[in-house]
């Protein structure tokens, strides 16, 4: 996810968000609990004089997961026949399970047809795991969510585990500019899947497309953090500080009800802050009440380890990751992602005394151009 510009935090009151702390799993549950909060949150929004617009409920499965896992499946949509949605869902836990890991933890990461064609992102990213140090065994839990038919087929042809987001009405196969419509619509659908996979019962490690894997980050994520999230920038004095700014392309979240409820209020908070995408909304609400009473621990992992054109991780022996951060536009990206690996693999082939001497650096930005 390029960096967006600051944006200081709107006048205009975050939407007070009644916790129902369910337990992961079945959407009807989060419906009779939205029911209740608006039930609540509309008689104290007369007394305060504040019109406070109630939330829609969330949408059933079948409107929000679609899969296409076979020929059968997608002959049957062609031709308009209906499909069980807790036969979607079902198909969508399949994969999951035949990815996690033995705590439940997946790897997810999303793409569409621009990302994903022949010699675009997902190759280099691909390419990042095998090179890795220790990082190859990791695609055996790595699931590609693709956003357009043709991301999907590409999909299927070079990886095991692939799951199909459709969205109605909406065409996410090209490429979208940062801060587009299309970009935003991306975006804000990607919140809402990653809550589904939480309600699930299943943690996650999200890592948008753009971002090479050179170690296995897992060492460096806090065994006490519930929401652990990359930046752009480590400004803050400690992983606790909130002066962090964070960037969604990056996370480990925890399954639990503290996370559920704030991916609730995340995706919430878009319609009280139009205009803004994911990360934006988050860096307001990152100090709301809300997020505080909730009591998810959150963290902030440190570029040192978690680097990108934004902020280099500057000791090529200590990164896990790298981002093509602060850069719009695809050529741009796949041609600095590609200058990466170029990078890595110079450092992998020197003698260890050089390894050790730390004079590595990163050639990029190139093509890329930070603000």
């Amino acid at each position: 996810m390029a960096r967006s510009p600051r944006v200081s935090t709107p006048r205009r009151t975050s939407p007070r968000y009644k916790s129902t702390s369910p337990e992961p799993g079945p959407i009807r549950r989060w419906l009779k609990a939205a029911l209740f909060a608006a039930a609540v949150a509309l008689p104290l929004a007369v007394l305060h004089k504040a019109a406070v617009p109630i939330s829609p409920p969330p949408r059933s499965f079948d409107q929000l997961l679609a899969v296409g896992d076979s020929p059968e499946i997608d002959r049957a949509r062609s031709e308009g026949e209906g499909f069980d949605p807790e036969d979607e869902q079902i198909r969508l836990e399949s994969v999951l399970k035949e990815a996690a890991m033995e705590d439940k933890t997946v790897i997810l990461t999303t793409l569409n047809e621009a990302w994903a064609s022949p010699n675009s992102v997902l190759d280099i990213f691909i390419e990042s795991f095998r090179i890795g140090e220790g990082t190859r065994n990791l695609l055996d839990h790595l699931v590609m969510v693709a956003l357009d038919k043709k991301a999907y087929d590409r999909c299927i042809s070079v990886h095991p585990y692939c799951f199909s987001l459709v969205t109605e009405g909406v065409d996410f196969s090209g490429e979208k500019v940062f801060m587009t419509d299309g970009y935003l619509k991306m975006m804000w659908r990607r919140i809402d899947f990653l809550r589904v996979v939480l309600e699930m019962g299943y943690n996650f490690i999200f890592t948008d497309t753009d971002i090479m894997w050179f170690r296995n980050p897992m060492p460096h994520f806090y065994p006490d953090g519930d929401f652990q999230i990359a930046c752009d920038h480590f400004l803050g004095n400690n992983e606790l500080d909130l002066a962090n700014e964070p960037n969604g392309g990056f996370n480990y979240v925890k399954s639990n009800n503290r996370t559920i409820e704030f991916y609730k209020f995340w995706h919430l908070s878009r319609d009280y802050h139009p205009g803004l995408h994911d990360q934006d909304v988050l860096n307001i609400i990152k100090h709301d009440p809300f997020t505080k009473d909730l009591g998810i621990q959150m963290r902030f992992l440190r570029t040192d380890y978690f680097g990108g054109i934004c902020e280099p991780s500057k000791d090529f022996n200590e990164v896990c990751t790298m981002h093509a951060n602060c850069c719009i536009g695809l050529s741009s990206k796949i041609h600095d992602l590609g200058v990466m690996l170029d990078d890595w693999r110079r450092f992998m082939s020197m003698p260890p005394s050089v390894k050790k001497s730390r004079q590595h650096q990163w050639r990029v930005p190139q093509s890329c151009s930070p603000p």
